[in-house]
């Protein structure tokens, strides 16, 4: 049976979460950018412009390294806030500006050099790498992150699994090491005082605990804390299978309807294998449930999964969630097997809803007869939309004959790629604020 939530909703946020978050990394960015520019000017300039240059993007190369550990970090302050999709996609694009910065911060200080000594710049980059303490293991950095970078490109992101793309993105790492040690033996805006040295120890010491304490520390304390297990498998489809996880204290696990899991199941063939998934059905402090289809060997196993199978789950993940409601109805629109979060977000909102459930074929509408029962004790409408993918039948026209009101609620998406960018355009065009949109692209999955 489906049961529904009948807490009292929360106030709706004058300020919305995301923005207080956006706001609290964009000011810490640039109050670290102005302290390091500060201690870059008391330190006192070279008298080759190259190498003030090259000194300076060094430095801003070793800031941004610092943030970008900390959008990786996965803290859930940031992640039930920001949401770890946008998180992604920030450290990317930082990536590529660290990419940029340390490859100016190499050729400035080669050709700076150069210019002092006469030598030219190949010799010169050997001559630093023989002589200089740490300049050796600058090079062998830089030389990690342009793989990295090199392998992050779209073109080659899409050519590589996700299980070897990772692995080489751990380098990422083995060069924050070299960077740093780099930076002691020969940043002279390390030693130029004590307190820039403290500075660069606190900033280093901040980045590598937020990732220690996000990504290894509290999953670790959280499946010793809840023990969860596999307590059944049900088969919703031909390639749908949904699992259900109990554990202990399960009432203190801060998961909300919407999120996700990076779910392992330590069986012998699988336990290093994670996968994200949704919750399926609003956390009820005693069970978990995630429904998952079939699009490979890691999720084609779950059908075997034997009962008592034991599971470490890391997450919950997420930022799709009701916490970022800013009208008092709600449009919830689902595509395919993104119905998952969408039928545990039912649960859980409050006030008028209507759900749009697009698939290719009634038959394709896995949990329909759960959602049907949901919206019917809620009082929320429920419209299945199946067809064919042309005409559009999402498009403006027909979601405004879907919902009227559309514009004065806030809307949560969840579906395949295509489908998704064709229901943002539409809800672009019919005018629904972009505060009022909710969607999640779940790109930790690669």
């Amino acid at each position: 049976m489906t049961t529904v939530q009948t807490t009292v909703p929360p106030p709706t946020a004058a300020v919305r979460p995301k923005t207080v978050a956006r706001a609290g990394l964009y000011g810490v960015l640039a109050l670290n950018v102005v302290v390091v520019t500060v201690f870059f000017i008391q330190a006192g300039f070279a008298s080759n412009a190259l190498i003030v240059l090259g000194r300076l993007a060094g430095l801003y190369g070793a800031l941004l390294m610092a943030f970008q550990l900390l959008l990786v970090a996965r803290l859930p302050w940031f992640d039930r806030r920001i949401g770890m999709d946008r998180l992604t996609s920030w450290h990317r694009w930082v990536g590529f500006g660290l990419l940029f910065t340390l490859l100016g911060h190499a050729v400035f200080i080669t050709f700076g050099y150069a210019q002092s000594s006469s030598m030219d710049p190949v010799n010169q980059l050997v001559d630093l790498g023989q002589t200089v303490e740490g300049v050796f293991r600058a090079i062998v950095a830089l030389g990690l992150i342009l793989v990295i970078g090199g392998v992050s490109a779209r073109f080659a992101r899409r050519r590589l699994a996700y299980e070897t793309w990772h692995f080489i993105h751990l380098y990422t790492y083995v060069a924050v090491v070299l960077a740093f040690t780099h930076q002691v033996a020969a940043g002279t805006t390390f030693t130029a005082s004590s307190a820039a040295t403290t500075y660069w120890y606190v900033l280093w010491g901040v980045a590598l605990g937020a990732v220690l304490l996000g990504r290894v520390v509290l999953p670790l304390w959280r499946n010793t804390r809840h023990q969860l297990r596999v307590s059944a498998v049900v088969p919703e489809s031909d390639t749908v299978v949904s699992v259900h996880i109990t554990g202990r204290d399960l009432d203190r696990l801060p998961a909300r309807a919407g999120q996700f899991f990076l779910w392992r199941f330590l069986t012998k063939d699988r336990w290093w294998q994670a996968n994200p998934f949704s919750l399926s059905a609003a956390p009820d402090g005693r069970s978990l449930r995630l429904t998952a289809k079939t699009a490979g060997d890691g999720t084609a196993a779950l059908r075997h999964l034997k009962v008592g199978t034991r599971v470490f789950a890391e997450g919950p993940y997420g930022a799709f969630t009701a916490m970022h409601r800013t009208r008092p109805e709600a449009v919830l629109i689902a595509g395919g097997v993104g119905v998952t979060p969408i039928r545990a977000l039912l649960e859980e909102v409050h006030g008028h809803a209507v759900v749009i459930y697009r698939v290719g074929s009634d038959r394709d509408a896995v949990l329909y007869e759960e959602l049907r029962e949901l919206a019917h004790a809620k009082g929320a409408e429920l419209h299945l939309v199946s067809g064919p993918v042309s005409p559009d039948k999402l498009a403006p026209a027909e979601l405004a004959r879907l919902v009227p009101d559309i514009g004065d609620r806030d809307v949560f998406l969840c579906g395949p790629p295509p489908m998704m960018n064709a229901v943002l355009g539409s809800l672009r065009e019919l005018g629904v604020p972009k505060p009022q949109i909710h969607f999640e692209r779940f790109s930790l999955a690669g």
